[in-house]
């Protein structure tokens, strides 16, 4: 701090000590790809799981296609007329909403390979 009384500590030059927290990944805690299950135990098998798959703005015919051939290759039993596609507030961006039934990991890790390689997917809920 300056001695100078009319400084009022604004032009001081602080030396308090910092709290560098280490950022350097730790071995093990990301197992797999970015879309695999992390915490596989947290999740009951078999089970239903809803979702809602959002897209670029412009992109709703697109989107509902390219879902369409995704889950239809991965999910033969699901019926492709159930998926429910809806605008946002503002109608910039639309979201297919559908109900799935999983029945181990290594599906949620398949879909979620696929939806995060599609173009006209820019997230999942």
């Amino acid at each position: 701090m300056s001695d100078d009384p009319k400084d009022n500590g604004q032009n001081a030059t602080s030396h308090r000590a910092v709290n560098v927290t280490d950022l350097t990944p730790n071995d093990g805690v990301l197992k797999g790809k970015k879309t695999d299950i992390q915490t596989p135990e947290l999740w009951d098998f078999p089970m239903n799981y809803p979702m809602s798959i959002i897209g670029h703005e412009g992109e709703h015919e697109s989107l509902l296609n390219e879902v369409k051939l995704i889950l239809g290759s991965q999910f033969p039993d699901f019926d492709l007329a159930s998926i429910d596609v809806k605008p946002s507030k503002t109608g910039r961006f639309h979201s297919a909403r559908v109900n799935l039934y999983l029945t181990e990991a290594e599906q949620v890790n398949r879909l979620y390979a696929a939806l995060d390689s599609a173009k006209t997917v820019r997230m999942v809920v």
